[in-house]
């Protein structure tokens, strides 16, 4: 029988905690998938997608791919298909191929994200409001898919330079909500009035807006809303620790992390699980929680169908 294999992709990649997460999964659902961390580059890509090659010839049976910064968008054009999801963002952060080598797009980021923020508060049977995007990137796609899912009416892209995020602005028109371009230095003013704040910048790049909400008394920052802060090394971010001065809820990148990897293992799994009862979704995620240090989950959501 071929050796499962899945792993995830990036550059760099050193410090993933991709592996553990995945490992913990697998030990869970007594399946033997061999899952690792490998550093790609954009250039080494396509390469690397067509030495997966046919199970018969390598023995080795590639379940799927997670896939992280910088190949989110370049690995959109070697998929067979791409979800409807992908399809609309045009990055992904999945892949996973088929018995017959078929190679199918997907991305789960949203998933972590609406998971995350209903970690940190966000009551998600209410409708309306806006959520506050601190930058344009990836992550910042998959943010905007995550307001449309959430009811959410509009978002608010803040960012350094308005001209880079005309595209995200247009994204979330497409998604039917209303969107404005917003520099990032009139955040700290206005994070009060939205339902939800998502920051995507890398890490340490939003210390210069937590430097600003921190110098704010909180009087001036009543009620702050839930926030995702996207960046978890180090942790707490400079951002997270103003935030929870201020009296705000705080969730760290770990949680999108663990949310989106639960996701991951779903789709991996599918074709080598077929006839077996559906796994104990929760219990599983509480084992992958334990596995990069978050505490236990008191209700772990069941993945989407």
């Amino acid at each position: 029988m071929a050796e499962l294999r899945a792993g995830v992709l990036g550059h760099p990649i050193a410090h993933s905690r991709s592996p553990a997460l995945h490992a913990a999964a697998y030990g869970a659902l007594g399946l033997d998938i061999d899952y690792r961390a490998h550093d790609v580059t954009p250039e080494q890509l396509a390469g690397f997608v067509a030495g997966m090659g046919d199970t018969g010839a390598s023995g080795h049976d590639w379940l799927g791919l997670s896939v992280t910064m910088p190949l989110k968008e370049p690995m959109v054009a070697l998929m067979d298909g791409v979800s409807p999801r992908v399809e609309r963002l045009g990055v992904l952060n999945t892949v996973v191929r088929g018995a017959d080598g078929t190679l199918t797009g997907h991305n789960t980021d949203v998933d972590g994200i609406v998971r995350a923020l209903a970690a940190a508060g966000l009551d998600r049977a209410a409708a309306g409001g806006r959520m506050a995007i601190l930058g344009g990137g990836g992550t910042a796609a998959a943010a905007i898919a995550a307001a449309g899912q959430l009811g959410l009416a509009g978002v608010d892209l803040f960012v350094r330079d308005p001209g880079r995020a005309a595209g995200q602005a247009a994204l979330a028109q497409d998604w039917g909500l209303d969107a404005a371009v917003r520099l990032l230095a009139e955040f700290p003013t206005s994070a009060p009035g939205y339902r939800a704040v998502v920051a995507t910048l890398p890490p340490r790049a939003a210390d210069p807006t937590a430097a600003a909400l921190a110098a704010a008394g909180p009087s001036t920052t009543p009620g702050l809303p839930p926030l995702l802060d996207a960046a978890y090394d180090p942790w707490p971010s400079a951002l997270a620790s103003a935030w929870s001065a201020h009296g705000g809820q705080v969730v760290s990148g770990l949680e999108m992390l663990l949310y989106q990897a639960v996701e991951q293992v779903r789709l991996f799994t599918a074709r080598v699980r077929t006839g077996t009862a559906e796994p104990d979704w929760p219990a599983v995620t509480g084992v992958m929680a334990a596995a990069i240090g978050l505490p236990p989950r008191r209700s772990a959501p069941t993945p989407r169908s």
